[in-house]
């Protein structure tokens, strides 16, 4: 089971991180698109199309990996006081309630909605011989399975921790800096950097 559960964070790691190139790949884009339509006078008009896409794959195949390392927005005003049993009790509860019917409902709906899209050779409308989008709608039950597969994992996470009276660790990829942690590996309080501060204005302050 543990083999399973570790496939799954891993397979999803992986995806996160593969479909995060989106982000770069969106940037320079939209950088050549604003050039050449500027500058060049040669807009394209599949670009919006192409940058709805883009942006599209990133959010939707994102999810299970931001699910994996904790990382969606949680409305923890009362939440971090609870208990950490309290906290796998009701995060259980939820899973089962509106979690797994919600990504399910999605499963199901998005095969419809990309099956009838492949049917047709759906193409885009926003513009005249838009870019086909069968393939980007294929994403959304793809990306809801994966959610799916992860909610599984976060749901034993759940049970363990119940178990245990602790959080299992998570793998570690991804974090956002801390700026108390940063003190304390370069061992630099908050005084310190105040004086610092103080030190840098009253020097430009001098040189004026």
């Amino acid at each position: 089971m543990r083999k399973i559960l570790r496939f799954i964070d891993k397979v999803n790691t992986l995806i996160g991180q593969l479909f995060s190139w989106c982000a770069l790949i969106l940037t320079l884009f939209v950088t050549y698109e604003v050039f050449s339509r500027y500058a060049l006078h040669q807009p394209h008009a599949w670009a919006f199309d192409v940058m709805n896409m883009l942006y599209g794959a990133l959010f939707m195949m994102a999810g299970a990996y931001t699910l994996g390392k904790n990382g969606h927005v949680r409305g923890d005003v009362l939440y971090g006081f609870f208990s950490v049993r309290l906290q796998a009790s009701l995060d259980l509860l939820l899973y089962f309630l509106f979690f797994f019917p919600g990504i399910i409902a999605l499963v199901w709906a998005g095969y419809n909605y990309a099956s009838e899209s492949w049917v047709i050779n759906e193409h885009s409308t926003i513009t005249a011989n838009g870019p086909p989008i069968y393939p980007f709608k294929a994403i959304i039950p793809i990306a809801g399975f994966a959610l799916f597969l992860q909610g599984f994992v976060e749901v034993v996470r759940c049970v363990i921790c119940l178990k245990k009276g602790q959080w299992p660790s998570r793998d570690i990829d991804v974090e956002e800096v801390d700026v108390d942690k940063l003190k304390d590996m370069v061992h630099v309080s908050t005084q310190d950097i105040i004086q610092a501060d103080t030190y840098i204005t009253e020097k430009n302050g001098n040189t004026r």
